[in-house]
C-alpha cells in the first residue's frame, strides 16, 4: 500500500523523537524546513452545500466565457511565489484557459506593469483532475510583505463550481470574455465568495517561520467588513511583518471540530490546511463554538448536544497530531456569545445550556497539558459587567469581533505565546 505524505511526516517525527533514523524512501522530520518556501495566504477549500443548508453559497451557477478577478493580501513577502488552485470537491476534470497576477490597484483594478502570465507544469491552459490542487511554477516577480495582488482566471468552457470559501471578506469580479490582461475590468459583476484559488506561497529567506489560524468564523474573519483586511490574523500578519513570519488564515465560517457542512471537519482538514505546509512552526487554534450552537438549532436541527468528553477528545487529537509533526499547538478559550443570531431565523444559536458547556470546555482549556500555550480569549474579550457577553467595543454582532476585537485577540499572539522559547530568533 502507498504510504501517503502525511504518515510519512508522522513516522519520522515518531522516528526522530525516538533517536530512530528514518527507513530509506521516507521523507525526513527535516524535509519540512529545508526550502524558504511559505504559504504567505490562504482561503480554505470548501464543499457546496445543498438548498436545505439556511445560508446561501452566494456562487454564479456557472463560470462560461468569462474572467474571474480574485485580489487579496499576502503576509510575508518574497523574491518569488507560486499560486495554488484547488480542484478538491469538483467532481469532474476542471479546465482553466488561463491565468494571470499582478498588483491590485485597488477593486478590480490592476498595475499592468506588474502584470505575469502564470503557467503549471509549463502550460498556460490545463486541466485540474478532480480531487486535486495544482500549484504553479514560481512567478518571477519580487513581492513586498503586505502586498495587495490580484489572481485573474479565465474559463471558456461552461465550468460547474464545486470548490470554494464562502466568507471571502474581500470583494472578487466576474467580467465576461478573456479580461485577465485588463487593466480595469468592464461590466464586471461582484461576488463575495472566493472560487478555486487557495494559496500563495513565498520564496522567502530559508528561515522562515508559519502560523497558521486555525479556526471558524471568528478566524474567517465574519462581520469584520469586506476589504478592510480587518481580521485578527490580518493584524497578527501587520504586526510580524518585520520578523520573517508569514501568518495563514485558515479559518472557515461555520467549521465545527466534529462535524463537517460549511467545510469539513477540523480533524479531517488538518493535514491540508496545518501538517501539509511547509516551514510551519505554529498553529493557532480557536474552533468550537459551532459544535456546541448548531445541534438541535436550524444548522444541524438533527445533530446531538454534544459532550464536554468529545470535545475534549477532539481536542487531544489535534494535539497529538501537531506534536508528532514538531508544530507547536496555542490555543483560545472560546469567546462568549450571549445574544449570538438573536432575532434572526437563526435564533436559539445561544442558551444557557450551551454557555455552560463553553465555560466547562474553556476551564479545562485552561488547566490542560495538551497545549503548549493557552491565550485566555474569554477572559480577555468579556464584558466585565456581563461576562456572558463579549465587551460592547470589541464585537459586531454578539458573536463576531469587531476590527477593535481582532486588534485586541492579535495583540495578545505575542512572539513568546506564538514560539516559546524560540521567540527570539
Amino acid at each position: 500500500m502507498a504510504m501517503t505524505n502525511s504518515l510519512k511526516r508522522t513516522i519520522c517525527a515518531c522516528a526522530c523523537a525516538l533517536g530512530v533514523a528514518a527507513a530509506p524512501g521516507t521523507v525526513s522530520a527535516q524535509s519540512n524546513t529545508e526550502s524558504g518556501w511559505v504559504t504567505t495566504w490562504s482561503a480554505s477549500p470548501q464543499p457546496i452545500w445543498e438548498g436545505n443548508f439556511p445560508l446561501p453559497t452566494l456562487l454564479p451557477f456557472n463560470l462560461w466565457q468569462q474572467t474571474l478577478r480574485q485580489p487579496l493580501r499576502i503576509s510575508l513577502g518574497g523574491k518569488s511565489f507560486r499560486i495554488v488552485l484547488s480542484n478538491e470537491y469538483g467532481h469532474d476534470p476542471l479546465p482553466v484557459d488561463g491565468v494571470s497576477v499582478a498588483v491590485s490597484t485597488g477593486g478590480g483594478a490592476i498595475d499592468l506593469s506588474t502584470h505575469h502570465a502564470v503557467t503549471f507544469s509549463g502550460q498556460g491552459a490545463f486541466v485540474i483532475p478532480a480531487g486535486a490542487p495544482m500549484v504553479s511554477d514560481p512567478v518571477p516577480m519580487e513581492v513586498a510583505s503586505l502586498s495587495e495582488l490580484a489572481v485573474s482566471m479565465h474559463f471558456s468552457r461552461p465550468t460547474e463550481i464545486r470548490t470554494f470559501h464562502w466568507d471571502g471578506q474581500e470583494t472578487s469580479y466576474l467580467a465576461p470574455g478573456d479580461q485577465t490582461g485588463a487593466a480595469e475590468m468592464t461590466d464586471a459583476a461582484e461576488l463575495p465568495t472566493r472560487i478555486f484559488l487557495s494559496d500563495i506561497l513565498v520564496e522567502a529567506n530559508p528561515e522562515v517561520r508559519g502560523v497558521v489560524a486555525y479556526g471558524d468564523s471568528i478566524t474567517d474573519g465574519a462581520a469584520s467588513g469586506p476589504d478592510l483586511n480587518a481580521r485578527w490574523p490580518d493584524f497578527l500578519a501587520e504586526a510580524l511583518v518585520g520578523s520573517n513570519v508569514a501568518v495563514v488564515n485558515a479559518g472557515i465560517s461555520g467549521a465545527r471540530l466534529l462535524h463537517s457542512k460549511m467545510g469539513e471537519n477540523a480533524l479531517a482538514r488538518f493535514d491540508r490546511d496545518v501538517l501539509s505546509r511547509p516551514n510551519i512552526r505554529t498553529v493557532v487554534l480557536l474552533m468550537g463554538i459551532n459544535d456546541i450552537s448548531w445541534p438541535g438549532q436550524a444548522f444541524a436541527p438533527d445533530d446531538p448536544f454534544l459532550t464536554l468528553d468529545a470535545l475534549k477528545a477532539a481536542y487531544a487529537q489535534l494535539s497529538a497530531r501537531a506534536r508528532m509533526n514538531g508544530i507547536r499547538l496555542v490555543v483560545g478559550t472560546l469567546t462568549p456569545f450571549k445574544d449570538a443570531l438573536s432575532g434572526s431565523p437563526l435564533e436559539g444559536y445561544y442558551s444557557p445550556e450551551r454557555d455552560r458547556l463553553r465555560q466547562e470546555l474553556n476551564s479545562w482549556i485552561r488547566s490542560s497539558d495538551l497545549f503548549d500555550a493557552v491565550v485566555d480569549l474569554d477572559r480577555l474579550v468579556a464584558d466585565p459587567d456581563d461576562p456572558d457577553r463579549i465587551r460592547a467595543d470589541l464585537q459586531a454582532d454578539h458573536l463576531h469581533l469587531s476590527p477593535e476585537g481582532n486588534r485586541v485577540v492579535a495583540a495578545a499572539m505575542s512572539p513568546d505565546v506564538l514560539f516559546g522559547e524560540d521567540a527570539a530568533k
